[in-house]
Formats: C-alpha cells, sequence, structure tokens
C-alpha cells in the first residue's frame, strides 16, 4: 500500500500599511490551518508593516516574507507571491487579504474543494455565501461588477471579482503570469479568466466576507477606473473573437451547400 503524500499549502498576504492588521490576522491563520505555510508580500510599506512581518516569520518558521520595492499594486504583488511559491513547490497557493476580510475559519473549506479543482473562489455571492458591514454603496458596486463581468466576458462565475481563493499550483505554473498586466482588483478577474479559457474547473465555496476591521480600504476611484477599462477591453476583444469564429464557421457552411459542377 502506497503511503499518502502531504500536500502542501501556501497563503500569499499581500500587505501595504497593515500593521495593526496582520499579526491579528496571522494567528487566526494559523490556528485554523497550523500546517499551511504563509507569505506576506509587502510593497514597501511605510507605517513597517514589513519590519513587523520579518519579526513574526523570526518567532514562526512557516512565515515568510518577501519585501518588494518599486511599483506597487495588488496584482504584481501576488505574480511576485506565485513565483515565490512556484520555485519552493508548493501543491496549493492560496490568495487572502491581510485586513480580516476574509475570515481565516473559512479556509479549510475551500482547501477542501481543491481535489479535482484548479481554481476554488470563496464566493460571496453563492447561496450560504454573505457579506457583513459592508456599506449599501459597496454592495452595489460588488454586484454590479460582477454582472458587468458575467455579462461581458461570458465568465460563468458568481463572483469572479473575490479575492479569497486557492489554486492547484500545477494549473498556475500553466498560466503564462509575464503576461498578467493587471495591478487592482481586476487582478482577480483576469486570473479567473485565463483558468477559464485554459479549460481548468473552477469550484465557488460560500464564504462570510466581513468588512475590514482595522485600518483603511484600498479601494480607490483609479482602482475602479483600471477595472472598468481593461474588463471592457476583455469583453470587446472576446465578443469580436466570437463574432469572427462564427462568421467563419458560416462561411464554411454556405460554401459546402454551393452545389459542385
Amino acid at each position: 500500500m502506497t503511503a499518502a503524500v502531504a500536500t502542501t499549502t501556501v497563503v500569499i498576504i499581500p500587505t501595504y500599511n497593515e500593521r495593526d492588521a496582520l499579526p491579528v490576522t496571522l494567528a487566526r491563520l494559523r490556528a485554523a490551518v497550523p500546517a499551511a505555510d504563509v507569505l506576506v508580500v509587502d510593497d514597501d510599506s511605510p507605517d513597517g508593516t514589513g519590519e513587523l512581518a520579518d519579526r513574526c516569520a523570526a518567532d514562526d518558521v512557516a512565515v515568510h516574507v518577501l519585501h518588494r520595492t518599486g511599483e506597487r499594486g495588488l496584482g504584481r504583488a501576488y505574480v511576485a507571491g506565485f513565483r515565490w511559491a512556484l520555485a519552493r513547490g508548493y501543491d496549493v497557493v492560496v490568495e487572502m487579504d491581510a485586513d480580516g476580510s476574509h475570515r481565516a475559519q473559512d479556509l479549510p473549506r475551500l482547501l477542501a474543494a481543491v481535489p479535482g479543482a484548479d481554481l476554488v473562489l470563496g464566493s460571496r455571492w453563492v447561496p450560504g455565501g454573505k457579506v457583513v458591514n459592508w456599506p449599501r454603496r459597496r454592495m452595489l458596486l460588488s454586484r454590479a461588477g460582477t454582472t458587468y463581468t458575467r455579462l461581458l466576458l461570458g465568465l460563468p462565475l458568481h463572483d469572479a471579482t473575490g479575492g479569497f481563493r486557492a489554486y492547484d499550483a500545477r494549473a498556475l505554473a500553466r498560466l503564462d503570469l509575464d503576461a498578467v498586466a493587471s495591478r487592482g482588483y481586476c487582478f482577480q478577474v483576469d486570473m479567473a479568466w485565463r483558468v477559464v479559457r485554459a479549460g481548468g474547473t473552477v469550484v465557488e465555496v460560500p464564504i462570510t466576507f466581513v468588512e475590514r476591521e482595522q485600518g483603511t480600504s484600498k479601494m480607490s476611484r483609479e482602482i475602479v477606473v483600471e477595472a472598468l477599462a481593461r474588463i471592457t477591453a476583455w469583453g470587446v476583444q472576446h465578443r469580436a473573437r466570437q463574432l469572427g469564429r462564427g462568421a467563419r464557421a458560416l462561411g464554411a457552411k454556405v460554401r459546402s451547400s454551393v452545389p459542385r459542377r
């Protein structure tokens, strides 16, 4: 009888000015999934989050820190974390926010759904999912963004914008990370769409999303504009390709129906 091989998991937590929230998030995460490693990717936080992360790593061998300087951005931070994780041979790579909005106690259910899936989304908008303490404006913005994404890209997902997710590392390694240019929250749509277009299996697991407990939201007008512009451009290109394929198929059908002399 062959012994089972343990699955290795790393949780990537991008940070920028999360000094107050990070210790609480790390403690909850280590309690909920003690076998998982953690990678904090800090974007040169001026409030000292990076230095605090280094001290946490010195006290816990499962915690690692990647310091980034230069151009900041959620997408770039995650891509750097993905490369770090893939280079070290992890089996499962998780995305999770530092601000407490993603509950550590929901992570075991996401991990349980990874076998047989390429991407597992923690979804706010499937049965059983919910949002706590969100302003109505944010709720409407998120739902509208999800609907717009589904309609424009034909993406069969209820929460493609969500940032609490787990990748099978083999599926992640097959994606062209060099081609990922999204910096803000549209990065999440970009990655989910890449998995779907590659023929990957995506599973959505209900989660409870809680408005951040500490610090201030990174959501800004610039982030919303970037997401709207990129998703619109992707959608136009996607629909143009569909029309092109349809026209070619129709042309081939017409040619085949013409009687030969």
